[in-house]
């Protein structure tokens, strides 16, 4: 009997249910944009009812449209966009506050302030992370102090958080299940990534009680069953839990140190295994936790630029200079550069390497004879650029020579943009022949708890395009050298 392995994909900026055979091929995909909220400047919310209802009725229809038995299904897999905040009341199950989103940066102020007390270097030694809004900490601790609902539960022992794999997990159990696994628990900035718990000094600094807190499991452990109502009462065992990029890194079979993978996604997420070793940054790059696997624990080095895709979405939704994000390839190419335009994304600020929560989105070197195909072929570079940024320290940190990127992600469909990133980099990306790359991560992880190893994932990986260097290293450094101006030259701070 053919076995099946079902993956939950909560994004960004939509849901995906996506369900594999046994050799993780994909049988069927569902995906669902859902709505962005932005009450004010910097801040980006999500309704967590939205997202627990869209992705249930994506698996509702996934399974519809199949029609096969749900007892085919061998286990499910969660994996989730990180760092974003939910919290609610578990007694009637409803979120107190809509989700604070990974890029909201409404509490700068707060982490610009710890991060210049003793407090910033605790942190850092603590969880691999700098500080920054982008983590769960302060999001939840400004929940705590400008919700009235959060500090009335909190009196009478019902207020829960978690980031959305553990709201899902919550949800799709009844209630019985809350619980996060070490990779979502290592962006929160409450946890202690060389003892592998809540830290208690580091809930002190935010105010944060423990009790709320979910119990941190492995990677693959049990998560419990869910409890779909309208699937003829069939208990799916949940069997695994990772955030969005660590999946990634997984699905792409990057199981031994310096293996290195780029998700192109609204924002880009490039990680590299480091064995069992924690490898400190002195770049601003991100320590943090791969996978626990059997209780063995797998680091990683990680650089987030926070805005890629998002930024072609900008174009399109924003600035009406595309119909689709698909075309902008078209119309990059249509042009041999961007006559000397630059387009820095800083939209959320800007990520590593730079961590510069005021910095603001800026195109520069306009003239006359910029045109709309410049102005698109200058954010797609833009992309390429920050990449490369965040590579060029990686290899520094870890020591390590990187000869190829594995990627995948939405813009690496994007054939231009693959190409100049190869370019820019002057290495080889290797594209996954699977689109849904992260799906697939946490659906091999979810299989592992029937039985499959790491070296049956080995053999299934296969790429489908592999984009080598064409440009020179003299024009790979000029255009590089430019890059560079370009983000040093903004003022912040005449911007704000």
């Amino acid at each position: 009997m053919q076995k099946y392995y079902l993956a939950i994909d909560q994004g960004t900026t939509s849901c995906r249910a996506v369900l594999f055979d046994e050799n993780f091929n994909v049988i069927l995909k569902k995906q669902k944009e859902f709505c962005q909220i932005f009450p004010n400047i910097g801040w980006v919310e999500h309704d967590p009812m939205e997202i627990l209802n869209t992705q249930i009725e994506l698996v509702q229809q996934l399974i519809k449209e199949l029609g096969i038995s749900l007892e085919v299904i061998q286990s499910l897999g969660i994996t989730n966009q990180r760092e974003t905040v939910v919290l609610w009341d578990k007694q009637s199950g409803k979120p107190i506050y809509n989700a604070i989103v990974w890029q909201d940066t409404r509490t700068a102020q707060r982490c610009n302030f710890l991060k210049s007390t003793k407090y910033g270097k605790t942190i850092h030694q603590k969880t691999g992370l700098i500080v920054d809004p982008y983590f769960s900490a302060s999001k939840i601790e400004w929940i705590l102090q400008n919700v009235t609902k959060a500090k009335e539960l909190l009196a009478q022992g019902r207020l829960l958080f978690g980031t959305i794999d553990t709201w899902l997990c919550w949800n799709l159990t009844d209630g019985k299940v809350h619980a996060t696994d070490v990779s979502n628990a290592s962006r929160t900035m409450l946890f202690n990534i060389h003892t592998l718990e809540w830290d208690d000094d580091l809930l002190n600094i935010f105010n944060i009680p423990k009790e709320i807190l979910p119990e941190i499991k492995n990677n693959v452990d049990d998560f419990g069953k869910t409890n779909f109502r309208t699937l003829s009462g069939v208990k799916i065992p949940i069997s695994a839990m990772a955030g969005d990029q660590q999946a990634s890194l997984f699905g792409h079979a990057c199981f031994d140190s310096g293996n290195l993978k780029n998700t192109y996604g609204t924002g880009c997420f490039i990680m590299m295994n480091t064995g069992n070793a924690v490898v400190h940054s002195e770049n601003g790059l991100l320590s943090t936790i791969a996978w626990k696997i059997n209780n063995k624990t797998t680091y990683a080095l990680e650089g987030s630029v926070f805005i890629a895709g998002a930024a072609v979405q900008w174009l399109r939704d924003n600035m009406g200079l595309l119909k689709t994000a698909a075309e902008s390839e078209q119309i990059a190419k249509s042009v041999e550069d961007t006559a000397g335009t630059y387009f820095v994304p800083a939209f959320a600020g800007l990520g590593a390497p730079y961590w510069n929560t005021n910095a603001q989105g800026a195109y520069m070197g306009i003239t006359r004879a910029t045109r709309k195909e410049h102005l698109v072929r200058a954010v797609l570079e833009s992309i390429a650029f920050q990449n490369k940024d965040v590579l060029e320290v990686m290899m520094t940190d870890s020591n390590q020579l990187v000869e190829a990127v594995f990627v995948d992600g939405g813009a690496s469909n994007n054939a231009f943009l693959m190409q100049f990133q190869a370019d820019i980099l002057g290495m080889n990306i290797q594209r996954s022949i699977i689109d849904e790359i992260t799906a697939k991560g946490v659906a091999m992880m979810a299989s592992m708890a029937t039985g499959n190893t790491l070296d049956d994932f080995i053999k299934m990986i296969i790429h489908d395009k592999i984009y080598t260097p064409k440009m020179d290293d003299t024009k790979r450094k000029f255009l590089y050298k430019q890059w560079l101006k370009a983000v040093k030259t903004i003022d912040y701070q005449s911007f704000l």
